[in-house]
């Protein structure tokens, strides 16, 4: 069996998809393509790729049907591609559970390389947990057995975030996680919780990194 990362290509344009595949033998990963939507949520669902590079406009089924269908059985990574700028399609990508997303046209090197970033999140080592325990019964997160002394609301966020490592949540996902019925605590305050949670983090451990932010979009748990 081989150790190399199988990648599954969803994608309807045989050129994009040729080159794509090409770019992943030579960082050594092995990669298969599928140009109908039709059949991708059974493929993935049974071939359980280690990521799945899925475009937004596919026959047979659209991308984003298919993210929301794989990502209500599986934690596959997944990365989207569309040739729509809009930003409502880039955030709905995100909505629906996709990791990353990347606008046509796009650089095939830049797609290993988010994708080799991805993977490396997703692998057991290198998850970012060493260190931090958090205990939902007792409302208590420590690290490095030290107390980080959070609020009810700072844990809450914390542990939805590390629940999924790499995964990108927008801040009305986190609000809906944290918050889900106040509807008078706006975007922002994520972002204040977010910094508390730093500074009590970097007090413990000044070297650690958990929540990484990620532009335009929202917050990450890992580096």
């Amino acid at each position: 069996m081989s150790d190399r990362p199988h990648i599954l290509i969803v994608e309807d344009e045989p050129d994009l998809a040729d080159v794509i595949r090409d770019y992943l033998t030579q960082a050594n990963m092995d990669a298969d393509i599928l140009s109908d939507g039709t059949s991708a949520v059974e493929t993935i669902l049974r071939t359980r790729p280690d990521l799945v590079v899925l475009d937004v406009m596919l026959p047979g089924k659209d991308g984003l049907t298919i993210c929301r269908e794989v990502r209500a059985q599986s934690d596959v990574p997944i990365i989207m591609e569309t040739a729509r700028v809009e930003e409502i399609d880039r955030l709905l990508g995100l909505e629906l559970g996709a990791d990353d997303y990347l606008c046509k046209p796009f650089s095939p090197r830049e797609l290993v390389a988010r994708i080799k970033a991805i993977l490396r999140r997703a692998a057991p080592s290198a998850a970012p947990t060493k260190g931090l325990v958090l205990d939902s019964e007792k409302w208590r997160a420590t690290l490095n057995a030290t107390s980080l002394d959070l609020t009810r609301r700072e844990f809450q966020l914390l542990e939805a975030l590390h629940n999924r490592p790499g995964r990108v949540f927008s801040r009305g996902q986190l609000l809906d996680l944290v918050f889900p019925d106040d509807s008078d605590v706006f975007d922002r305050t994520i972002d204040s919780h977010i910094k508390n949670i730093r500074t009590k983090v970097k007090a413990v451990a000044p070297e650690a990194n958990l929540i990484r932010s990620v532009y335009g979009v929202g917050y990450a748990f890992g580096d």
